[in-house]
C-alpha cells in the first residue's frame, strides 16, 4: 500500500532540495491522495468481488437416482429378448395410462430392470419445442459471462460427481467405470474447458478483409443464434452425446430439444435434468433444454418442425437418411456423424509392443462400440504372425462382466469389457464372422458370450479375425463390436488402397518409425480425421472439427467450426468514414440511364483500373472511367 501511495503522490509534490529523499509536500496532497487511492481500491474491490460473483460456479443440486448405486439390488427377467413391458406387465409404473407407448429400461449387462417411461407423442414433442423456443427468447440475450457461468457451474459439479455419472453411464449401458471416465467424463470436461476459453472468441463478431472498390468500408460477421435446435443421438455414450449438442447450443444462444435413443432414456433424462437444474440455479430458465423419447413413428414431430433450426445427428447411415429427408421439408440443415469403419494402417518396421495397448483401447473399449474405434488393423504381411500372437494372448486374458453386479463380499468386479447394449445384433455379427471363416480367416471368439452367473447379460466374445480381405463382407460393414479385423498388405500403396476401400470414411490411425512418413500416408487417406501414431486423440482436442466423409456423413461438430454451425453468419458492413466517403451513383449510372454505350464505357474502366494485371492497363482504364464520367 505505502509503494502504491509513493507512486500517486510523486506527481503531486516538489522536492526542497537536490536529494530525492528530502521531499516536500504541498498542503493538503496527502489527504487528496490518500482520498483518491481509497476511492480507486473501492471500486477495484467492488468490479473483483462482480467478477468473482458472476464467474464462480454455481453450487446446485441433483438428486441421485437410486439405482445408480452399485450395491443396487432389483429382479432379472428370465429372459433376456422379452425385456419388455409388453410381456413383464409387471414393470409397468402403478398408475399407467390406457392409450399410451412406454419404453422399458434395463441394464443390460444384467438385464435388470431399472424404470419404465411413458413415450413422448407427436403433441408432446410439439410442446417441448414451444417450451424451448420460448425460453431461448430471453436466453439469446445473455451475456457471455453469463453462459460462461453455466457451463462452469456444470463443469465443476460433473468433477464433483463423477463417480455418480459413471456409476449411471454404466447402469445404462453395460460398460465398465474406466470406459465411463474415459469417453463420458473426460472428453465432457474437455469440451466445456474449450468452450470455457474458446467460446467467447469464436463466436465473436469477426473483422473480414475488404477489397480496393470498397476500401471505404469496414466488413464484420456476426455469429447469431438461430432459435431451438435439435440433437439426434445415439446410445454409446448417453452423457456425453446428450452434454456435448447441449453445450454447444446454448453456448451459442439457442434453445436444445435432445431426442435420445429409447435404449438410454433413464441415464440420459437424468444426465440433461442435471443441466437444466443448473440452468434454474443460475438464474435462467430450465425450459431452455428438453428432452425428448419416443418411437421412431413420432420422430417426425421433431425433424421436420419448422421451429427446429439446426439439427445435429449421431447414428447410422441408415436412420440418418431418414432425418435428412425429413429436414429436407424445411430446409432444415443437419450435421451428420453417421459411423465409420476406421482403419489401423501398421507401417513396416513398427514395433508392435510398442502400440499393442493402443490398439487393444482402440478395439475394444466400450465392447467396441464407438463411432472412431479401431475395426481394421492393416499390417504388413511380414509382420502379421507377430501382431496375431501379440493380440492373441491379450484378448484371452480379457475379462467380460458388470462393473455394477453385486457381489457376496460387497465390492465392484474387476472387468476389462462390459457387455453390448443389447442382443439384437448378435444373429447379423455371428453370420458375418462364419462367413469369413468359411472364406479362409481364422477366429478367435466371435459369438455370443455367455456370462457364468450373468447369464442374461448381452455379451459378445472379444474377438480376433484374421487374416480378412476386401472381399469379405465383415471388412466393409461397421460392426460396432469388439471384433479386431487382422488385414495384411504388401506394399503401402496398396495399404492406403485397402484403408479406403470402404464406403466410410470418419477417423483413421497410421503408425509407424518414421513420423514424417506416417504423415504422407495420412495424407492419402479419405476420412475427417487422422492420429499418427496415436488412436483418437483428434476427438480429445474439441478444438478440432469432428465429422468425416463419404457415408460417415458430412458437416462437423466440435471445434470453431461446430460452434458457429450452430448460429447464423450474418454479414454486416458499415461505412469507414462515414462523415468522409459514401456509396454514391455516379451520374452515368443514375437511372434513367441516359446512355448506354457510356455507362459500360465506364463501368469496363472501373474493372479495368481495378483488377488488370499490368498497371499500364490500369491507368488506361482509370482514364477510360475519368472520359465517360465527363460526358
Amino acid at each position: 500500500m505505502s509503494a502504491f501511495l509513493d507512486i500517486l503522490l510523486y506527481p503531486l509534490i516538489r522536492r526542497r532540495t537536490g536529494d530525492p529523499d528530502d521531499l516536500d509536500v504541498e498542503p493538503g496532497t496527502v489527504l487528496i491522495a490518500t482520498l483518491a487511492a481509497c476511492f480507486l481500491l473501492g471500486i477495484y474491490s467492488v468490479m473483483r468481488r462482480n467478477y468473482k460473483l458472476h464467474n464462480s460456479p454455481k453450487p446446485f443440486d441433483w438428486r441421485k437416482p437410486d439405482p445408480a448405486d452399485p450395491n443396487f439390488q432389483s429382479f432379472a427377467i428370465p429372459d433376456a429378448s422379452l425385456t419388455s413391458h409388453l410381456t413383464h406387465p409387471e414393470v409397468m409404473p402403478p398408475m399407467n395410462v390406457p392409450g399410451r407407448k412406454y419404453i422399458t429400461s434395463f441394464d443390460p449387462s444384467t438385464s435388470l430392470h431399472i424404470g419404465t417411461f411413458i413415450a413422448d407423442n407427436e403433441d408432446e414433442i410439439r410442446t417441448k419445442i414451444r417450451r424451448a423456443s420460448a425460453a431461448q427468447k430471453e436466453w439469446r440475450r445473455t451475456t457471455m459471462t453469463q453462459r460462461k457461468r453455466v457451463i462452469r457451474s456444470l463443469l465443476k459439479w460433473l468433477v464433483d460427481n463423477q463417480e455418480t455419472c459413471a456409476h449411471v453411464a454404466c447402469r445404462d449401458t453395460g460398460k465398465t467405470l474406466i470406459d465411463a471416465a474415459l469417453g463420458e467424463i473426460l472428453t465432457t470436461c474437455s469440451k466445456m474447458e474449450w468452450l470455457l476459453k474458446h467460446g467467447e472468441r469464436v463466436l465473436k463478431p469477426e473483422a473480414r478483409s475488404a477489397n480496393s472498390i470498397l476500401f471505404y468500408k469496414k466488413s464484420e460477421v456476426h455469429y447469431d443464434p438461430l432459435g431451438v435446435v435439435a440433437a439426434v443421438v445415439s446410445w454409446n455414450y448417453p452423457l456425453h452425446n446428450a452434454w456435448s449438442p447441449i453445450l454447444a447450443g446454448i453456448f451459442a444462444g439457442n434453445g436444445v430439444v435432445l431426442k435420445c435413443s429409447e435404449k438410454v432414456i433413464w441415464s440420459t433424462g437424468w444426465f440433461v435434468g442435471a443441466i437444466s437444474e443448473c440452468l434454474r440455479a443460475c438464474g435462467h430458465s430450465p425450459e431452455l433444454v428438453q428432452v425428448v423419447c419416443c418411437y421412431p413413428e413420432e420422430a417426425d414431430a421433431l425433424t421436420k418442425s419448422p421451429l427446429i433450426k439446426h439439427i445435429t445427428f449421431i447414428g447410422s447411415d441408415t436412420v440418418g437418411k431418414k432425418v435428412a429427408m425429413a429436414a429436407a421439408e424445411n430446409l432444415t440443415p443437419v450435421t451428420m456423424e453417421l459411423g465409420g469403419k476406421d482403419p489401423a494402417i501398421v507401417l513396416p518396421g513398427t514395433d508392435l509392443k510398442q502400440w499393442i495397448s493402443l490398439w487393444m483401447r482402440g478395439i475394444y473399449q466400450n465392447a467396441g462400440q464407438n463411432c472412431i474405434g479401431i475395426e481394421r488393423l492393416i499390417v504388413h504381411g511380414s509382420q502379421y504372425d507377430e501382431l496375431a500372437e501379440l493380440l492373441s494372448d491379450r484378448v484371452s486374458r480379457l475379462r467380460l462382466g458388470s462393473v455394477l453386479a453385486p457381489t457376496a463380499e460387497g465390492y465392484v468386479h474387476t472387468v476389462d469389457c462390459g457387455s453390448m447394449i443389447d442382443g439384437d445384433r448378435f444373429y447379423a455379427l455371428e453370420s458375418l464372422v462364419k462367413e469369413a471363416e468359411e472364406a479362409g480367416a481364422n477366429v478367435e471368439g466371435g459369438k455370443q458370450w455367455n456370462h457364468a452367473y450373468l447369464s442374461h447379460g448381452s455379451y459378445f466374445s472379444a474377438s480376433i479375425l484374421g487374416p480378412v480381405d476386401t472381399s469379405m463382407a465383415i471388412a466393409n460393414q461397421e460392426l460396432f463390436a469388439p471384433i479386431a479385423l487382422l488385414m495384411p498388405y504388401e506394399t503401402v500403396d496398396e495399404a492406403i488402397e485397402i484403408a479406403n476401400g470402404t464406403k466410410y470414411g470418419l477417423g483413421a490411425s497410421v503408425f509407424g518409425p518414421e513420423q514424417d512418413v506416417c504423415l504422407e500416408v495420412a495424407k492419402q487417406l479419405e476420412c475427417g480425421m487422422v492420429s499418427v501414431n496415436d488412436f483418437g486423440v483428434f476427438y480429445l482436442n474439441q478444438d478440432l472439427p469432428f465429422g468425416g466423409t463419404k457415408a460417415s456423413g458430412y458437416g462437423r461438430f466440435g471445434g470453431p467450426e461446430g460452434l458457429r454451425a450452430l448460429t447464423n453468419p450474418k454479414a454486416i458492413m458499415i461505412d469507414r468514414w462515414p462523415s468522409l466517403i459514401q456509396t454514391s451513383i455516379p451520374r452515368v449510372l443514375d437511372y434513367p440511364i441516359r446512355s448506354l454505350s457510356t455507362s459500360w464505357e465506364f463501368v469496363s474502366g472501373l474493372v479495368r483500373f481495378s483488377y488488370a494485371h499490368s498497371w499500364r492497363t490500369r491507368i488506361q482504364g482509370l482514364l477510360t472511367l475519368i472520359r465517360a464520367a465527363r460526358k
